[in-house]
């Protein structure tokens, strides 16, 4: 298979601002700079071709001496491979963590994930699997339903919030996003449309694309979500399936309100679109639980829900699920060893304990994350004043709008003083949403604070330069 070429075009939108003027920086080094954070924030595809170098600086309007220069830098500090004849193909460095930054500095601080840390319950998780084992290894250990007991917790929680749910509507998969490709795997086929929310979840947007489907973006509007929007994106493309988070979207952190997810669910009873949900943030609620799960809103609406371990209990508990029909679930089931052999038995005992005593701790967490984004909105309003967001719902994260497409430059910026940030364009389609970032906060208090203390001096400094003039625009 021959690995992605990206036009000329293509790669200056994905650029941006990154020229600098005046700078003490030379350009070619501004250059590398702009494109090594592309390649390390994910949005240059590794193994992927870029374009020539005449080409590039033709778009750029920059000498090919610039481009060059760039492009070596890159090549010695092991992010490009360049063979004659063949252009500059997209590589990591073996050591990434030991990459030469802009300003010589190590990455330090990753603010670009949204995830949690570990808390105790999850050894004793661990522990309670562990005890648990053994009778399961008289067994294969291939359950690509998943365990029936993992499967009879998942359904009683749908039941609680008002699902009704039987195991064998469950299966249990290596995380939402496993999930995801799996749902794509069985309905889809090359170039067919998927409609999603805009933004959404940059890896959904990848396990599309990787499907080789066409992710159709509806507009999220100023607050909640544009049914209007949606059912006539359906009209108009005909997609296979849509993929939502209604659930403390990710990255704005909103919920949709029982009225809304009525109305969506009838849309697709309508029209006979598959919905695939993503809860994978449902537990991540402050001021009130959300509605029912959109499923349960009309049941002649074609709903699969995916949900996850990852962000209720532990990123490391590679463990999600699928709730659909039982007919849907046997035919993924039936996809499944195109994929895997099913999910490993530890990790579902686990999930298992901590489904059955998550009464014991998730609202502690919930309380601990609820004064981490006190703290997250009262440094936002003390640093950057002149950033507009809206008060996350549930979820992990702020979705910041900058006075400006300063987004990307801004990042780069913070990388030389070593901090990774979630730049907007992630969560969007062909380099969407460049004055947004996504900013976390489950971070600890004084990382959040010195984050943030590091953060603001580079902010002023890029937002005067921009306000007088001093960056080039690359349009």
């Amino acid at each position: 298979m021959s690995s992605r070429r990206y036009g000329s075009q293509s790669l200056q939108r994905l650029l941006g601002r990154w020229q600098e003027s005046p700078s003490r920086t030379p350009l070619w080094r501004q250059l590398a700079e702009a494109l090594r954070l592309l390649i390390l924030d994910g949005r240059l595809a590794l193994d992927s071709r870029l374009p020539g170098e005449r080409e590039l600086a033709a778009v750029l309007e920059v000498s090919r001496t610039t481009v060059a220069s760039a492009m070596a830098q890159l090549r010695e500090e092991g992010y490009l491979e360049s063979r004659h004849g063949s252009g500059s193909r997209v590589i990591l460095p073996e050591q990434i963590r030991n990459v030469p930054t802009q300003m010589g500095t190590i990455m330090a601080l990753d603010l670009s994930t949204a995830a949690l840390s570990a808390g105790p319950e999850i050894h004793q998780a661990y522990q309670q699997a562990l005890y648990a084992m053994p009778p399961h290894l008289l067994s294969s250990g291939y359950l690509p339903q998943g365990l029936l007991s993992l499967r009879e917790s998942i359904a009683r929680h749908y039941c609680e919030r008002g699902l009704p749910t039987q195991p064998d509507e469950i299966m249990v998969v290596n995380g939402a996003v496993s999930g995801l490709a799996l749902i794509l795997r069985l309905l889809t086929g090359p170039g067919d449309r998927v409609v999603v929310d805009h933004p959404t979840y940059p890896l959904a947007i990848a396990a599309i694309q990787g499907a080789s489907c066409r992710p159709i973006g509806v507009s999220l509007p100023e607050h909640g979500w544009d049914t209007d929007g949606l059912a006539a994106t359906i009209a108009q493309t005909s997609p296979r399936m849509a993929y939502l988070m209604p659930d403390f979207h990710n990255p704005t952190g909103r919920c949709m309100d029982a009225a809304t997810r009525q109305a969506v669910a009838d849309i697709a009873a309508r029209t006979h679109t598959t919905l695939v949900v993503d809860e994978t943030m449902v537990n991540l609620w402050y001021d009130a639980p959300p509605p029912l799960p959109l499923a349960a809103y009309n049941s002649d609406a074609p709903v699969i829900t995916l949900g996850s371990a990852g962000k209720s209990f532990w990123g490391g508990l590679r463990l999600g699920w699928v709730r659909a029909s039982s007919r849907t679930i046997a035919a993924l089931v039936q996809t499944r060893d195109t994929f895997d052999l099913g999910s490993p038995v530890l990790e579902q005992l686990a999930t298992g304990w901590l489904l059955e005593n998550a009464h014991d701790f998730l609202p502690r967490r919930r309380e601990e994350l609820a004064g981490r984004r006190a703290l997250c909105d009262t440094l936002l309003r003390t640093h950057f004043p002149d950033w507009r967001y809206a008060q996350p719902e549930g979820g992990l994260s702020f979705w910041v709008e900058l006075p400006d497409a300063l987004a990307t430059l801004f990042a780069t910026r913070a990388e030389g003083a070593g901090i990774q940030l979630g730049t907007g364009t992630r969560f969007g389609l062909a380099g969407a949403f460049d004055r947004f970032l996504r900013m976390p906060f489950a971070l600890p208090d004084e990382t959040l604070r010195s984050a943030f203390a590091t953060l603001q001096p580079l902010w002023q400094t890029l937002n005067l330069q921009a306000n007088t003039g001093k960056i080039r625009k690359i349009i």
